[in-house]
């Protein structure tokens, strides 16, 4: 069996995110356990408004959509912008629709699991309850364990990121990836 593809989506425009630092840890442990791996963060995710009537697509666009193609995994983070996830990673996720004709349509089959950071809990919560969501209405299989993470350190200076409870989070979430690709 090859490698498996597991790709992230997500992150946002400003140069190190802790959404985007999230993702690139998870894929880290993802590496670690032996997979292939893709990260399309904000520079991949600036894109058109998605419009569906209009099948002129940015080569940006067409990459975004054939590296999830290729996913046997993916990982969705978003930030919580005012309680609900970004425009950004929402604006990305509606290209998926265009692997509605495909034989694998979205993401069915496909283990996604889903992280959410914010300067609080309450936001971090609900966009992670948001994203959860959306993969059930793209079809996918979100992990049992999605990861909520509160970027606001508890002391200056902290790494809330690589702090020990996030990393063995991550770590879960993956897991859960690989076991359900070798089922």
């Amino acid at each position: 069996m090859t490698a498996p593809h597991f790709v992230a989506l997500g992150g946002t425009t400003r140069a190190g995110s802790s959404t985007e630092r999230a993702l690139a840890a998870a894929l880290g442990l993802a590496e670690a356990r032996g997979a292939r791996t893709t990260l399309l963060g904000a520079e991949a995710l600036g894109l058109p408004h998605y419009a569906p009537e209009n099948p002129d697509r940015t080569e940006a666009a067409v990459h975004l959509v054939a590296t999830l193609r290729s996913a046997d995994a993916i990982i969705i983070g978003s930030p919580g912008y005012h309680g609900a996830l970004s425009g950004l990673v929402k604006n990305a996720l509606d290209y998926v629709e265009d692997t509605s004709g495909d034989p694998r349509c979205y993401f069915s089959g496909v283990p996604v699991g889903c992280i959410a950071t914010a300067a609080g809990w309450q936001a971090a919560v609900a966009t992670l309850g948001q994203l959860r969501a959306i993969v059930h209405a793209l079809r996918g299989w979100p992990t049992p364990l999605g990861v909520a993470i509160n970027s606001i350190p508890a002391s200056p200076g902290e790494d809330v990121i690589g702090a020990p409870a996030t990393r063995q989070q991550l770590g879960l979430l993956v897991d859960q990836q690989f076991e359900f690709l070798r089922r």
